[in-house]
This record gives C-alpha cells, sequence and structure tokens, in this order.
C-alpha cells in the first residue's frame, strides 16, 4: 500500500483524507453527531440557495468570523451537540470546504479528534493508495494540518502490514509523537492565535483533543455522511 503526505491536491485516485484541523475537519467530525447529513458549499450565495431549496442549519466562517445571516459559525464546540429539528447542516469555510471540492475518488475527512478510526478505517477501505491531504490557510502551510495528518499517518501504518511510506508523511509522523509538544504547536499556531483573538479558544482546546470521536465521514454526491458499518 502506498501512504503519502499531500498539500491542498490529492495525489491519490484511490482514497483521499482531507485535514483541516482548525476547524472545518474538526466541525464536520462532530456535527455528525447531531444531523445525517452535512452539505460543503463554497459561497454564502450557493449556501442560502441550498437551504432555501432543502431547509436545514446554515453554518458558516470567512477568516474566523461567522458570516452575517448564518445560523452559527464553524465551531466544533457549538455543533458537537447541535439541537435542531432540521437533520442537514449545511457549511462554508475558508479553507476545508474549499479542498473537499477537488479530491477523488473517495474522500474522507480526518483531525485530531478522530485520527485512530479513519486511520483504521482508510486502511481498511483502500486497495492501494491512501493519500492525506492537508488542507493549509489560503494556500499556506498550516502546522496544525501537519500534525493532525501525523497522527492519521501513524495509525493507518498501525493497520497495515505491508505499505511504502513517503518521507514527507513519515515527517508527519514524527512530529505528531510528542503529543505535549504537539498540542503547544496548536495553540502557538498562526491560526489558533486568529481564533483565539476572536473568541474561539474553547474550539482551539477541542480541537487539541485526540481520538476522542469514532466518527468518519464520507464525501459522496455532493454531502458527507458517516460511514456506517
Amino acid at each position: 500500500m502506498k501512504v503519502t503526505l499531500s498539500f491542498e491536491k490529492s495525489v491519490s485516485n484511490d482514497i483521499s483524507i482531507m485535514v483541516d484541523a482548525l476547524r472545518a475537519s474538526t466541525t464536520i467530525i462532530l456535527a455528525l453527531n447531531s444531523f445525517d447529513r452535512i452539505i460543503p458549499c463554497f459561497t454564502a450565495e450557493e449556501a442560502f440557495k441550498l437551504k432555501d431549496e432543502v431547509g436545514g442549519v446554515l453554518a458558516g466562517e470567512r477568516n474566523g468570523k461567522q458570516m452575517e445571516g448564518f445560523d452559527v459559525g464553524n465551531s466544533p464546540t457549538a455543533l458537537k451537540d447541535y439541537e435542531s429539528d432540521e437533520d442537514t447542516l449545511i457549511l462554508t469555510t475558508t479553507n476545508g470546504t474549499r479542498i473537499l471540492e477537488n479530491m477523488a475518488p473517495t474522500a474522507l475527512v480526518g483531525s485530531l479528534v478522530n485520527a485512530k478510526a479513519i486511520g483504521c478505517k482508510g486502511s481498511q477501505i483502500a486497495s492501494e493508495h491512501i493519500d492525506v491531504v492537508m488542507a493549509g490557510v489560503k494556500g499556506q502551510f498550516a502546522i496544525e494540518d501537519f500534525l493532525g495528518s501525523g497522527e492519521i499517518l501513524y495509525w493507518i501504518c498501525e493497520n497495515l502490514e505491508d505499505y511504502e511510506l513517503s518521507e514527507y508523511a513519515k515527517a508527519a509522523i514524527l512530529a505528531s509523537r510528542d503529543f505535549n509538544l504537539l498540542k503547544e504547536a496548536f495553540i502557538k499556531s498562526r491560526t489558533s492565535k486568529r481564533l483565539i483573538e476572536l473568541g474561539h479558544e474553547d474550539d482551539v482546546e477541542l480541537c487539541c483533543m485526540k481520538n476522542i470521536s469514532e466518527n468518519v465521514a464520507i464525501y459522496k454526491n455532493n454531502e458527507l455522511k458517516l460511514i456506517k458499518d
């Protein structure tokens, strides 16, 4: 099995795992506690139009701030136990939802919070190549995505007997092994500082938690749902 790490675009024709650790991936994973499906959108206009067509709860941010007219921001803390009669979440974010649009053919969503679960599931369903894809921030490398990917890659390798690991992926695994250093890097990252300035320290703390969810989301037919065993 080939196991690689990429930035923004996947190099696999088999299984891709999108990682936007602060916060889109974590939001998607934990929001599936409360919603049956999540429909990612790429503009506010698209999100409002979709809500008119199918209903649902609107969640979204630009540059960390909740979007005007939306029900909630891109907040895993707010959405993990969200109470609503709606079964659909419509989500638009600065980075993560943009990356999903170009991932194929089978795209999953991972972060620290479900790293073990998605590492196990990815290794089970892949046939030849698993590529973990860092979303980054506006085209720039983000250390939190690198470290979150390292934890996912570690669990992928733990569940494979035979694999070929790229050196980029190997570096991410090594960098993620000391959890105290990992958490410190998360909290001191450019993205975290921005979120904390905006009052989202609780989201940062939640995104730093490791393996607290068994949820594995798959992106199919333009929506995200839990993979059912």
